[in-house]
């Protein structure tokens, strides 16, 4: 059980952990800080905090538990921001979609506290972005990647690990190189494909005409599209070398159907489709 929960950030993932620990009863105050004050009240207005701070130094330093849900770039920033009024006692976590930058901005900007920052990541979210789209239900049976740091303690790692999974989810532990490389293929490649592919279509000359066409599968490939451009131009950017080789990879592949297609090689193509059939029912039956 917490006395006060902080939450960085009180968009989707903030919102929807606070409405998580909320419902599983571990909190008894939730404080929120966003930068944007339209934000932070409307927050307020829907019952995902009970206190709003101008001033994340003073209020959400003295939290047990504060979550940074935030874009990466700001990550640093942030906790060099409440660091002067961080209590011994509170642990830090924060739910960035890149690790290897995010734990190099928590040493710079924490110092020799950085025992006290555990960094994660939920395997989370919805197309939809900001307070309003907040599910308490969001995390549940999804999973969580904790890349707990040689500094850390088990206490502090256990309390983030209860955290989640009184919100539902299923935690995983990870480096963080292990785990930015596996992300750049199977989330941020596909934000960068899902972005590129409504780029394409809707900038064709015929773009309107061919938008008016598009039907499920375009939108089922395209849905993320519509996620927040800011949170993924800093991903795309602080994950770069990892989701560039598998960007190069991805053109490779492409390469051979191109010429398989040019060729009017059905039995290359149909290789492909099938192997990759396989594997994506093989993936669905996982829980």
């Amino acid at each position: 059980m917490m006395d006060r929960l902080g939450v960085i950030g009180v968009g989707l993932i903030g919102g929807s952990f606070a409405l998580a620990q909320r419902r599983a009863g571990r909190v008894r105050e939730i404080v929120g800080f966003d930068r944007d004050a339209s934000v932070l009240e409307r927050a307020l207005s829907l019952g995902l905090i009970d206190t709003a701070t101008s001033d994340p130094a003073g209020a959400i330093g003295s939290c047990d538990l504060v979550l940074v849900s935030a874009p990466v770039a700001q990550t640093g920033p942030i906790l060099s921001s409440i660091a002067p009024g961080l209590s011994a006692s509170t642990v830090l976590t924060d739910a960035g979609s890149t690790k290897q930058d995010v734990v190099g901005a928590a040493r710079e900007a924490l110092g020799e506290r950085i025992g006290q920052f555990v960094p994660g990541h939920p395997l989370a979210g919805r197309e939809q972005h900001g307070p309003a789209a907040a599910q308490a239900d969001l995390f549940q049976q999804k999973k969580v990647v904790l890349c707990p740091l040689p500094e850390n303690g088990a206490k502090a790692v256990q309390a983030v690990r209860s955290a989640w999974e009184a919100a539902g989810a299923a935690v995983l532990l990870l480096e963080p190189a292990r785990h930015d490389a596996a992300l750049a293929a199977v989330s941020h490649l596909p934000h960068l494909l899902a972005y590129a592919l409504v780029d394409h279509v809707a900038g064709a000359v015929d773009g309107s005409e061919k938008m008016a066409l598009a039907g499920g599968g375009f939108r089922d490939f395209t849905r993320i599209a519509a996620s927040s451009p800011e949170m993924w131009r800093d991903i795309a950017l602080a994950n770069r070398e990892p989701l560039l080789a598998e960007l190069d990879r991805y053109v490779e592949h492409l390469g051979t159907l191109r010429t398989a297609l040019a060729r009017g090689d059905g039995a290359v193509l149909m290789a492909f489709f099938e192997r990759a059939s396989r594997e994506r029912i093989l993936w669905g039956t996982k829980p």
